[in-house]
């Protein structure tokens, strides 16, 4: 029962889009311009940082208040504190996936990078100031997102395996794979020298 829980709300959460919103409101659709993807980044890129933050910032904390949400409903059930931690990394990997594959735009979301950072920040404050650094760092220093992204990914993998053991981090496993396979079309532009690079989407302006 708990199981099924975590899962619906996080998967409810991850619906929410940033994007969907603000193109609403500046009656554009992101999902289909731009690098036709429904993220912070695609919104930047076709409106300006500003909107891209607010995007981002939406993202982020749909998947923080899910997680704090579980948390709240989870906390004095009597369940194990490995069990816990499990429904909670349950929780994150569909709020992943209802960003990815969000039932209200027919399955086709964004990718889950300032989600995943929502969740970080909900699961444990060290791993987030370790993954967010992490992110930055190979993001400044190759200007390219999506490379800090995968680092990022792999810094959750190694922080979640050191702190919580095997089981939150075969969940971990789950969530890299699901974003590998989401960023592949950005490898590609990446090796044929197409991709969009960071400091360029901050010369845009709406």
């Amino acid at each position: 029962m708990y199981v099924l829980f975590v899962m619906l709300i996080g998967y409810l959460a991850g619906c929410i889009h940033g994007s969907q919103l603000v193109g609403k409101i500046k009656k554009v659709n992101i999902k289909k311009s731009g690098v036709k993807n429904s993220g912070a980044s695609n919104t930047t890129i076709l409106l300006g940082w500003k909107f891209g933050i607010i995007v981002a910032l939406i993202d982020i904390f749909k998947a923080t208040l899910s997680v704090l949400f579980v948390l709240y409903i989870l906390n004095g059930q009597g369940i194990t504190e490995e069990m816990h931690t499990l429904l909670v990394y349950i929780n994150a990997l569909f709020i992943i996936i209802g960003h990815n594959y969000p039932v209200q735009m027919r399955f086709s979301g964004g990718k889950g990078t300032a989600s995943l950072i929502g969740v970080l920040l909900a699961i444990d404050w060290k791993i987030a100031l370790i993954g967010i650094a992490i992110l930055l760092l190979f993001t400044l220093a190759t200007d390219y997102l999506v490379v800090g992204v995968l680092f990022m990914y792999i810094s959750f993998l190694v922080t979640t395996y050191l702190f919580f053991g095997i089981e939150p981090a075969m969940v971990v496993v789950l969530l890299s794979v699901m974003s590998i396979l989401k960023h592949m079309e950005n490898y590609r532009r990446i090796i044929s020298k197409e991709e969009t690079k960071l400091s360029s989407m901050f010369r845009k302006e709406s």
